[in-house]
């Protein structure tokens, strides 16, 4: 389908496609996240599991990944579309955009990503599985428990998406011109999301460290002062050194390369198929 202008998907378009495209994702690259998180465990690779269990905690993913995507989508795309600023101001759109669609997805995203993380570097009963370590979170920190983290998490994904999706929309832009067609195949779309999933997710490795030690501390904040997300990047610097705050780089670099040519590939090929156009 040739074009002068983008397709806008609907509210509810969006929604479902970003539900399809969090869900196919997540679970596809499930055992490369597992690694990953076991890589930035303090406990070590070795003692949070290695490589037996990689499917530890896929039940949260399952449960979470398709509302945290819809949320994130659909007020991402909503927010894009009606901007009040100018076009030539469109990268700051799009990060503004994002960064907002990912604040709203996190509210549905934290609760079950403490889950998978907890039961992916568990060795004890209570990891088993993502019931049980939902059950022993509940039990010992209460429903605050579930948003252990958030914090760290926004400090990672705002930054994040901050250049992914500028950097994706800007490929798209350069590809749409270089090929003279609007909207781009799904594939097309997959390339650039790939790319900028690599690029954004290389960047921000340290703050994904500080995000899995923030979820994986089982201390009681009521009870001890913790320290301070900034506290917690020093003491990791100090004691472990630039590798400390790039561990797990490799893995998570190539699965968001990867989970970023799925997600928005996917996400193009749904969208275009309930809007009725060839993806």
């Amino acid at each position: 389908m040739t074009s002068t202008s983008t397709p806008t998907p609907s509210f509810l378009q969006s929604l479902a496609a970003g539900g399809l495209a969090g869900t196919s994702v997540d679970l596809l690259f499930f055992p490369i996240d597992t690694i990953k998180t076991r890589l930035q465990s303090p406990q070590g690779f070795v003692r949070a599991g290695g490589f037996k269990g990689i499917y530890k905690g896929v039940g949260s993913v399952g449960v979470g990944s398709a509302p945290g995507a819809a949320v994130f989508f659909a007020t991402y795309d909503t927010l894009k579309h009606n901007s009040p600023l100018a076009p030539h101001l469109q990268p700051v759109t799009h990060m503004l955009s994002a960064s907002a669609a990912e604040i709203a997805a996190c509210l549905v995203r934290v609760p079950t990503e403490v889950i998978k993380t907890r039961a992916q570097t568990s060795t004890e009963g209570h990891g088993r599985s993502s019931l049980s370590a939902a059950r022993f979170i509940l039990n010992a920190d209460g429903w605050r428990g579930f948003y252990r983290g958030f914090g760290s998490t926004i400090m990672r994904e705002i930054p994040f998406t901050s250049i992914q999706f500028p950097l994706y929309e800007l490929l798209k832009t350069r590809l749409a011109i270089w090929t003279r067609r609007q909207p781009l195949y799904a594939h097309e779309a997959a390339v650039c999301g790939s790319i900028a999933g690599g690029v954004a997710a290389a960047l921000t490795t340290p703050l994904d460290v500080l995000k899995t030690r923030v979820m994986l501390d089982m201390r009681d904040s009521t009870k001890e002062k913790l320290p301070s997300l900034p506290a917690r990047l020093r003491g990791i610097y100090a004691t472990e050194g630039a590798r400390g705050l790039f561990a797990g780089v490799v893995p998570r670099t190539l699965w968001i390369s990867a989970g970023g040519a799925v997600f928005l590939g996917m996400y193009e090929w749904a969208v275009h198929g309930l809007m009725g156009y060839r993806a």
